[in-house]
């Protein structure tokens, strides 16, 4: 990774660690509920290209009752693409990450990536960030219903 003041500024704003903790939170809190169990942490590295990538993003399902499969296979053209955008996202992961695990965004227990957004009162989402925040939670409750990591990693092509 470039250094903080070598960036561009997009990639500053949409690779910023505190962003990508932010939705690996979501999506770590939201599996959790819905499956009473920790979101294992290598599934940060499924999370982050699918909501980070608008294209992607805006094809998610409205809900968690699409089968990940079936929707791989309506989607050929995302899933063409996931395992470069998985591979070029890996080092801004990893600095999620480490912020998220630093800052106490993210907590992992053993193998287990555990979330916590905390809002300090009075503060107001903006719209942006729900939109980003929302279909991380969304990621987090589908993926929770895969039956094991791998058939996950397996179904987008790519290797943890």
């Amino acid at each position: 990774m470039p250094k903080w003041a070598e960036r561009s500024p997009v990639a500053a704003a949409m690779l910023n660690p505190a962003l990508i903790a932010a939705i690996l939170a979501a999506a770590a809190e939201d599996y959790r509920k819905e499956s009473g169990r920790g979101m294992p942490w290598e599934l940060a590295f499924i999370v982050s290209p699918l909501v980070l990538h608008r294209a992607t993003r805006e094809a998610l399902p409205s809900s968690i009752r699409t089968h990940l499969a079936n929707w791989i296979s309506a989607n050929p053209a995302l899933h063409a693409g996931f395992p470069s955008r998985a591979r070029n996202l890996t080092a801004p992961i990893k600095e999620g990450l480490r912020f998220g695990l630093t800052h106490h965004i993210l907590t992992l227990e053993g193998a287990v990536l555990l979330g916590q957004i905390k809002r300090p009162r009075g503060f107001s989402t903006p719209d942006e960030l729900r939109d980003l925040l929302r279909p991380a939670r969304l990621t987090g409750r589908w993926l929770s219903k895969a039956d094991a990591t791998s058939t996950v990693f397996a179904l987008f092509g790519v290797a943890p």
